[in-house]
């Protein structure tokens, strides 16, 4: 970065400290990760000079030759590691990618079901302060803390055929555990619904074969965005079922006619032109999550999450649902330590343990200091963490909690991790 570093020193010595404190710390929220060096030279590529208005082989500026192929060759990657029949890769980050379908298929005023925000649920999954919140009739299902997690699909039917809505969605953005894809299923069927799967969180496990795939179930949509377990740039993809057509021509919506209505969704409905650096990083991406290496990393975020909740548990801490499925937990921080999670997540913020903070089922504590802290095991396992580690990475964070008020302990412990932490390199940084 040399040429950064004598035009504008200022950001220069931020990338720097940001490469510092991302080397010396741990990196234990589950919605972040490391890209490759490869990524990492896509992203900063001279696609970011092109525009690429439209889609390959229907642009509205010239010289889309190259543009056109790097898409081309991101959709057909996507496919088939996801087993669908089309995709979309220009959505911008997950929140537009979700609205595109939301408005590809909706009605202002209609009922879409989603699970509630304070039992998992992402913004985007109709929260009342989001304007999707505001624009449909979102019917929010809950889960049951005393029974791990599990959602009462009985009520789901109910809710369902009191409301009729036209899209049942299933995802999360803070639920450790898996789901059961038939069940959405099946309601849905019996109200003449749409499945939608965000599976923004656990995209590359599934990509991987290591978590069960929606499409597989017979889903009509599933979103993701591309970073977190995928480990690519920030942006979104929306892959579907159905023929795809001319996506700049106006079609009937229908379930053969998704990846149509959808695409037009995004453009020209939702952006403009898509970002072609990002798309050049998510072809890299998803060549990346097709290797037997990708895999096997996948098992063992898996195998890491269920040695850091162990480790947790035994220390007398209390997680939602009482444990995981997936790459992620939620500490109940309150519960557990008489600690709200903004002050947990400050304590390991001093030893250098990146976390954060997290609603709680029905949490009676307001959205910016709620009762628990989400954490996870993607960018650990990046980095090359096993079992062994996790154990220690759970035994700093009690702890860290144990040493509360200790200053001098904390700093003998943010020692600990920093020295444990350059054992196992970032991506990308030397």
């Amino acid at each position: 970065m040399k040429t950064l570093q004598q035009t504008d020193p200022e950001v220069y010595a931020s990338l720097h400290r940001e490469m510092r404190r991302q080397s010396e710390g741990m990196e234990l929220i589950p919605s972040e990760n490391y890209v490759s060096p490869a990524v990492l030279e896509a992203l900063g590529s001279i696609f970011t000079n092109k525009y690429s208005e439209g889609f390959p082989g229907r642009r509205y500026y010239g010289g889309q030759e190259n543009t056109d192929a790097i898409e081309t060759l991101a959709i057909e990657r996507a496919k088939k590691l996801f087993h669908s029949d089309h995709a979309n890769v220009q959505p911008l980050s997950g929140s537009p990618m979700n609205q595109a379908v939301y408005l590809a298929l909706l009605s202002p005023g209609d009922s879409i079901m989603g699970m509630d925000l304070t039992h998992g649920g992402h913004l985007t999954h109709g929260a009342p302060v989001s304007h999707m919140g505001k624009l449909f009739n979102w019917v929010r299902y809950k889960t049951h803390p005393e029974e791990q997690g599990r959602i009462d699909f009985d009520e789901l039917l109910a809710l369902a055929k009191q409301h009729r809505p036209k899209i049942i969605l299933c995802g999360y953005t803070s639920y450790p555990r898996d789901l059961d894809y038939t069940l959405f299923k099946r309601v849905a069927d019996e109200v003449g619904a749409y499945t939608m799967a965000d599976m923004a969180h656990v995209a590359g496990l599934i990509a991987a074969g290591v978590m069960r795939n929606p499409f597989d179930f017979g889903f009509d949509i599933m979103t993701t965005t591309t970073h977190k377990t995928l480990r690519g740039p920030r942006g979104g993809m929306i892959l579907t079922r159905g023929k795809p057509g001319n996506p700049l021509k106006a079609v009937e919506v229908t379930r053969e006619n998704l990846p149509t209505v959808i695409d037009r969704s995004v453009f020209p409905g939702l952006q403009g032109g898509p970002h072609m650096n990002n798309i050049a990083a998510i072809a890299v991406m998803l060549a990346e999550a097709a290797t037997p290496e990708f895999k096997a990393y996948a098992k063992q975020v898996l195998i890491n999450a269920k040695t850091l909740a162990a480790g947790l548990l035994a220390g007398g801490s209390k997680l939602v649902t009482g444990g995981t499925d997936n790459h992620m937990m939620v500490i109940d921080s309150m519960a557990s330590f008489n600690l709200p999670g903004a002050d947990l997540e400050k304590l390991l913020d001093k030893v250098a343990i990146t976390t954060n903070k997290s609603v709680i089922p029905d949490d009676p504590r307001p959205p910016y200091s709620p009762s628990g802290v989400r954490l996870g095991t993607p960018a650990m396992t990046t980095r090359g963490v096993k079992e062994e580690g996790m154990k220690k990475i759970a035994g700093w964070i009690l702890d860290a909690v144990s040493a509360l008020d200790n200053e001098e302990k904390l700093k003998i412990i943010r020692e600990e991790v920093r020295k444990f932490s350059l054992n196992y390199p970032v991506p990308g940084v030397n």
